[in-house]
């Protein structure tokens, strides 16, 4: 388990001489390049003792000597699974420190067993995904997408008034799927418009979704009543296809339906149905498969905007959750508490 706020890490003595924890790169090589192309490592090797010149990309293959050595993980996208064996080789090891978002394709149920503490910059990584998510909204709403694909047929400036009835941002109703890190940030990044926001998390109470600043809902009346739904829940069994057909009907004609979250939550044959039939409109960031076939109409069709999993961390992005990490390594140097910990109950609320 994650150490409880505002008690001390449990690091083991130093030397002397070097107060930086012996610290390890695990992760793929392909994000370490660019990692090391940003300069994006500079600071760890400030707070840590790290060679970060090559990352362990498999545990079995690493040396043993250098395994049995470290104390703290630095890991991103591609870090190998921390299974039991892999931890028996790393008796010293007390801490996981994750600079991308989701742990849960590293972390298994063997590191909560040795009691190791893990962190995550995946509040680092919500902040895109909500600044994707917002510009998503504003844009349905506006109908801009719809609109340049016709200029762009035409290439004629359509008469405004009648082409433009019922599109705009004016006391629109956009209903957020899931209070989770970037389900709050899109609802403070929606304050200064105009919108009114529908809330519906079942771990939340009422009256902390009032305090967000959205009007809690039940799920099926959310959708019926939004003009722009965004899905920001946890990928568990019981969200799996959240949106299938029966819920998809009960989206208002000429809804919009976005997904940064994961693609199994909406089932994809369902909503392209209704999307080859023009009753609504998609901003998929995600979908199941993760590549849809060459052969499916979303890649083509004028209400659908499909992007390949950008909403995320990219570019310069990637060194705000790298700088977010070194903090915390920075903290459990000092033997602070993390701020960003996570324990095992909160997999079961995140992507």
């Amino acid at each position: 388990m994650s150490a409880p706020e505002g008690t001390l890490l449990n690091t083991p003595d130093r030397s002397a001489g070097d107060r930086r924890p012996r610290t390890a790169l695990a992760m793929g090589r392909e994000i370490h390049g660019s990692l090391v192309t940003e300069g994006a490592l500079d600071r760890l090797a400030r707070v840590a003792a790290v060679d970060a010149s090559a990352p362990i990309t498999d545990f079995a293959a690493a040396d043993a000597t250098e395994l049995a050595a470290i104390e703290v993980l630095f890991t991103h996208w591609g870090a190998p699974p921390l299974t039991e064996d892999a931890l028996s080789r790393m008796p010293r090891l007390r801490a996981v420190v994750h600079a991308a978002g989701s742990i849960k394709h590293h972390i298994t149920a063997a590191v909560w067993k040795h009691g190791i503490t893990v962190s995550s910059a995946a509040e680092a990584n919500a902040l895109p995904v909500a600044e994707f998510t917002l510009a998503a909204i504003l844009f349905a709403n506006k109908r801009v997408l719809d609109i340049a694909h016709d200029y762009a047929l035409t290439r004629e400036q359509p008469p405004l008034l009648p082409y433009f009835t019922g599109y705009g941002n004016h006391r629109r109703t956009v209903g957020v799927i899931g209070a989770s890190r970037v389900g709050r940030r899109l609802i403070e990044l929606l304050r200064p418009f105009d919108l009114h926001v529908l809330l519906h998390d079942p771990y939340l109470d009422p009256s902390e979704a009032r305090a967000l600043g959205a009007e809690p809902a039940d799920l099926d009346d959310l959708v019926r009543r939004s003009h722009v739904v965004t899905i920001h829940a946890p990928e568990l069994p019981e969200t799996r296809h959240m949106f299938d057909a029966h819920r998809l009907a009960l989206l208002r004609d000429g809804a919009t339906l976005v997904n940064t979250a994961r693609g199994s939550l909406v089932d994809t044959e369902a909503l392209t149905a209704c999307l080859v039939a023009g009753r609504l409109h998609a901003v998929l960031d995600v979908t199941e498969p993760e590549v849809l076939p060459p052969t499916s109409p979303l890649y083509t069709l004028p209400n659908v905007l499909l992007t390949p999993h950008i909403a995320g961390s990219l570019g310069n992005e990637l060194g705000r959750m790298t700088d977010w990490a070194v903090d915390e390594v920075q903290r459990y140097a000092r033997g602070l508490p993390f701020a960003y910990g996570v324990g095992p109950d909160q997999l079961t609320r995140s992507a």
